[in-house]
């Protein structure tokens, strides 16, 4: 399921042009994450869930989301599979292109990242009740949690009911069968 996402993501990416060449600089500061830290989240963040007719990861705020959850929501243990994953980011950028992660091209970010995901595939499919934990699977679903948590993200993403179907009061019950419970 999460490499659907990623791959809805990417495809949204290459067909609106170069991500990485719109990221801006950090209008936020942040608290769990080194600057050069959030720039990353940021461009990946976006690379996962990139605007389209709906808004970006940026724009809806995913990267604070991630940076506060890191420094108030995860325990020690997922901080530091996230924190450790991203200096692997950065190390694998400069090894295979020599520059950071935020300063390659889109298509060099999509290739790392997509390898990222397949790591993380083999990991559930070789042990798929209690896969080991890869950074890659926890920073995709923060993003997810975080853009679908957000306001436009439950809002204009997806279809928004506050109160789901008719309210039919004082209904016999030999109409409905048997009461509900919720």
């Amino acid at each position: 399921m999460w490499g659907v996402a990623l791959t809805m993501g990417i495809a949204s990416a290459g067909m609106a042009g170069p991500v990485a060449a719109a990221m801006q600089p950090l209008a936020w500061a942040p608290t769990a994450l080194t600057p050069d830290q959030a720039r990353l989240v940021d461009v990946v963040a976006e690379l996962i869930m990139p605007a389209t007719d709906t808004p970006g990861a940026r724009q809806v705020g995913v990267p604070q989301f991630i940076d506060r959850a890191l420094a108030t929501y995860c325990d020690k243990a997922q901080a530091k599979l996230l924190r450790d994953g991203l200096t692997r980011m950065d190390a694998d950028a400069r090894s295979a292109n020599g520059a950071i992660f935020v300063n390659l091209t889109a298509p060099q970010q999509i290739e790392l990242l997509t390898r990222y995901d397949q790591e993380a595939a083999a990991l559930r499919k070789q042990s798929p009740l209690a896969p080991p934990p890869h950074f890659f699977s926890a920073l995709k679903e923060l993003v997810t949690v975080g853009y679908f948590t957000s306001e436009p993200g439950a809002t204009v993403a997806l279809r928004y009911d506050p109160v789901p179907g008719a309210y039919h009061g004082c209904v016999p019950l030999s109409e409905i069968g048997r009461a509900w419970a919720t």
